[in-house]
């Protein structure tokens, strides 16, 4: 193999440009955020529904209940390979006959995507978000052409009849922007860190129960979380660094700065004090036991666990506090730093 390490120098400036490139073109080619409706026409329950109680949501088995979930002493059978993303994974059935889409977690990968979804989705789910039937198993036996042998587990997606997915929907361009859910979804997602906003992760699908047919707009796939915000390769599910870094940064001309590095930059230039304060009294109606339980569904140990709810229950302060630190200055100057979060 040839030795690359003299061309180390002229490497990494053609990798440095290679970088600013990207971000320029990301700049000067963001989408407009418009909605395509106007707001008395939206169908809002397509996208979020009201919960009746937070308080009592069961954040565990989630909301299709531990009588969906997979078994983890059965055996499953190799149907075909996962087809998109860099997580290994593939498409298995069990002896029930349901199809499952698994994104596996190898027990040595810290920072795989499967505990972070199942937590998220767990979270979303319980403040009215709607969600498929996601699980998590640290492993599980398959059989294929070579036999049958056990397969580091992961996030297992269920694939339900009544629930087909139709098509995929724009952050940027959809009948819910600048309602107040709208928003707050963005505003739990920086709660969360998470970085991969990509339009791809976000599902249409068509909603049958009882002869009633309706839509669902869900954001699933959101596994680069709990880590670093960043456009490249950032670092999730990492207690350290969502502890170390800040949450918001300050309130310029009426509207938050969040201390946010990932992609689509453009979706969280109009999120009010109101907005965040709005996100932050509806998940912080999530008791301890209801977190402990979401980070459980998502294989984390206890002590892992109770530093990502830790800062997040700062975050959910902080949220709440910023309501009233704007509600105090309505005329203040056209930058307040905050660095609030630390």
């Amino acid at each position: 193999m040839a030795d690359l390490s003299r061309h180390a120098p002229l490497l990494n400036r053609i990798a440095c440009v290679v970088t600013i490139l990207i971000a320029f073109c990301h700049l000067s080619c963001a989408a407009k955020v418009v909605p395509t409706t106007r707001p008395w026409d939206a169908a809002l329950q397509e996208f979020w529904e009201r919960p009746k109680a937070v308080a009592t949501c069961e954040l565990f088995a989630g909301p299709s209940g531990a009588e969906h979930a997979p078994d983890p002493n059965v055996t499953d059978t190799f149907v075909a390979p996962k087809e998109h993303g860099t997580n290994p994974g593939a498409t298995v059935k069990d002896p029930l006959g349901r199809e499952w889409r698994v994104k596996q977690a190898p027990d040595n990968d810290q920072g795989a995507e499967g505990p972070v979804e199942v937590v998220l989705s767990r979270v979303l789910s319980a403040v009215g978000y709607h969600q498929p039937p996601v699980y998590f198993l640290r492993s599980f036996r398959m059989a294929d052409g070579s036999g049958v042998h056990v397969e580091p587990g992961g996030r297992f997606r269920l694939d339900v009849k009544s629930l087909k997915h139709i098509g995929q929907w724009s952050w940027q361009r959809n009948p819910f922007v600048g309602m107040r859910p709208y928003q707050g979804l963005l505003v739990i997602l920086m709660m969360f860190n998470s970085s991969d906003l990509k339009n791809e992760n976000k599902a249409l699908y068509e909603v049958r129960n009882q002869g009633e047919v309706k839509r669902w707009y869900v954001v699933r796939d959101l596994g680069t979380a709990l880590g670093e915000t960043g456009r490249i390769a950032p670092r999730r599910s990492n207690p350290e660094l969502f502890e170390r870094l800040p949450f918001i940064t300050g309130i310029e001309n009426g509207f938050v700065r969040f201390a946010y590095h990932g992609r689509h930059q453009e979706l969280f230039e109009r999120i009010t004090p109101d907005d965040v304060a709005w996100a932050s009294e509806l998940i912080g109606q999530l008791s301890d036991r209801q977190w402990s339980d979401a980070f459980r569904a998502g294989g984390y140990q206890p002590p892992v666990a109770d530093r990502f709810i830790r800062r997040l229950h700062q975050k959910i302060s902080d949220g709440r506090r910023l309501g009233d630190i704007a509600f105090a200055n309505p005329r203040g100057p056209r930058f307040v730093p905050l660095l609030v979060g630390r």
